[in-house]
């Protein structure tokens, strides 16, 4: 302090200033001296991890991206279930009880097996479902105890294999009542060649030619339904004037003169497969020909829905109708809402099953609307062609 002093004076500073220095310098000590030394601060121990939280929490994470349904449980209760499973069984099933979340007898003996295994539960989350359930216990000293369960849906595999099951009967049936009656008559011809006149032998060979062609028919339908079902993935890209199309086949049944056809004044494009848009209305045609009223009128339209972007074809009748019980079945293969009259007339049971899947490879809708005692009418919606709109 004095050596700074001293330094100020010789330095030509003013007393007064050398001083009010001093004066502030000795201020600022004193205030330095009384301020109390700071507080120590504490110095803080990381807690130890709950280990076996994190590593069920690992466990969780690990399995919430998987698409079928997991569930990891410490003996019975579930400690982790990932979206799938919440999404099937309900976001309550953690930490429930495994036998109670699932609440299906043979899950539950499957919980109760020492070493696991497989089981298929029927009726698991509806009536008609299908479950494959596996157990396993997770490997290594982390897991010990810990068992995995995945949920498998097999409820579209079964209905498949049903549906496949049905399908081959239906066809099978139907093939086999043209096929008897054929063979019948051809034996009643073979066991008495030449006893027969010509009225009764023009009968029975009629009644052959007529359920051969029909089993020509049905093997034809059945093989256009074997190709759609090849196509469906692969939308058409031909472009189709389905005026046009529903011009020439209204032509082919121009000896019915009960078929009128509206021809828009506009050509109106589509992508599609003329053979496969022929065929659509080919059928059609064909059924409002036969179930409908045999003196009315049958109407062929197509048209540009009114600021849409699609082209509408509507095949009307003025037949008898089809009761509402009726209408949500019409597509599926062999249905008949009268089998008499539908085979009496020639029909396979096919016919809109194959109007449905071209509508679908078309990527276009069908309706089927039907009032009894007034007619039915068919509308099959399609996209028009980008450039067209």
């Amino acid at each position: 302090m004095a050596l700074t002093v001293a330094g100020l004076v010789m330095g030509g500073i003013s007393l007064p200033a050398v001083a009010l220095t001093g004066g502030i310098w000795l201020i600022s000590l004193w205030f330095e001296w009384l301020r109390p030394p700071p507080p120590e601060q504490p110095i803080h121990i990381a807690e130890k991890p709950d280990l076996d939280a994190v590593a069920r929490a690992a466990m969780q994470a690990a399995i919430e991206p998987v698409g079928v349904p997991l569930m990891l449980t410490d003996s019975a209760r579930i400690f982790a279930a990932n979206s799938a499973a919440r999404l099937a069984l309900g976001a309550h099933v953690t930490g429930q009880d495994a036998r109670v979340a699932l609440r299906h007898p043979d899950a539950v003996r499957l919980l109760d097996m020492a070493e696991g295994g497989t089981l298929t539960l029927r009726g698991l989350t509806g009536t008609r479902t299908l479950w494959q359930m596996t157990r396993e216990a997770l490997p290594g000293e982390a897991g010990a105890g810990l068992w995995l369960i995945e949920l498998r849906d097999r409820t579209a595999e079964a209905d498949m294999g049903r549906a496949h099951t049905d399908f081959v009967a239906n066809a099978s049936h139907e093939l086999r009542t043209p096929l008897s009656s054929v063979i019948g008559y051809v034996e009643t011809l073979a066991e008495n060649p030449g006893g027969y006149d010509a009225a009764t032998m023009a009968r029975f060979l009629g009644t052959v030619l007529r359920e051969a062609r029909r089993m020509d028919s049905l093997v034809s339908d059945l093989m256009s339904l074997s190709q759609l079902e090849a196509e469906k993935h692969d939308a058409p890209t031909g472009h189709v004037d389905l005026a046009a199309v529903a011009a020439r086949v209204a032509g082919e049944f121009a000896h019915e003169r009960r078929v009128k056809f509206e021809r828009p004044d506009a050509v109106i494009a589509v992508a599609g497969d003329t053979r496969q848009l022929e065929q659509l209305v080919r059928n059609l045609v064909d059924n409002a020909l036969k179930y409908a009223d045999g003196e009315k009128p049958v109407t062929v339209t197509v048209a540009l829905r009114t600021g849409g972007r699609n082209a509408v074809l509507a095949v009307a009748d003025q037949g008898p109708g089809i009761a509402p019980e009726h209408l949500p079945h019409l597509t599926r293969r062999f249905y008949r809402t009268d089998p008499g009259r539908s085979r009496a007339a020639g029909g396979t049971g096919l016919g809109l099953a194959i109007v449905k899947h071209i509508v679908e490879r078309h990527r276009g809708t069908l309706d089927i609307a039907s009032t009894l005692g007034e007619g039915t009418t068919v509308t099959v919606t399609l996209p028009l062609i980008a450039g067209e709109l």
